[in-house]
């Protein structure tokens, strides 16, 4: 199996762990910690988007990444795009994500962004997921 999509299952499933079993009082984030997601994406003919921005962690003790999903037309419907190994040493980086999707899933124009900045942190035999920043951002889709 390729490594991005493995790595987009298990941010999918460790997400929807942190949902099940997250407190009732909101975790606060460090405001030095941040993920941006530029205001264009790529869409390809055969269904291949690319969405890219910056982020900013520190702090970790496990695996971070940064994962991304994209919705058009039904907010209740994301498409998750990739997944890219974070570095948390509190300098901003880079980040852009690719994944494909059904070839008339996603079409140029506007769409609704959300990227995460997650940690896998080790927690005696499990990993449990910590949210270091997100962000949802309306963009725009084009043709590559």
């Amino acid at each position: 199996m390729p490594f991005r999509p493995a790595l987009a299952g298990v941010a999918t499933a460790a997400a929807a762990l942190f949902l099940l079993a997250a407190p009732a009082a909101p975790a606060t984030a460090d405001p030095s910690e941040s993920v941006t997601v530029d205001p264009k994406g790529r869409v390809e003919a055969d269904g291949t988007v690319t969405l890219s921005g910056t982020y900013r962690c520190s702090g970790n003790t496990g695996s971070v990444f940064v994962s991304s999903s994209v919705s058009q037309d039904s907010p209740d419907i994301r498409h998750g795009i990739g997944g890219t190994r974070a570095v948390c040493d509190g300098v901003k980086h880079r980040w852009e994500n690719t994944g494909r999707t059904s070839q008339d899933t996603l079409k140029p124009g506007a769409a609704r962004v959300e990227a995460v900045v997650m940690e896998l942190r080790p927690e005696g035999i499990l990993l449990l997921p910590v949210v270091h920043a997100d962000k949802e951002r309306d963009i725009t889709l084009t043709k590559d």
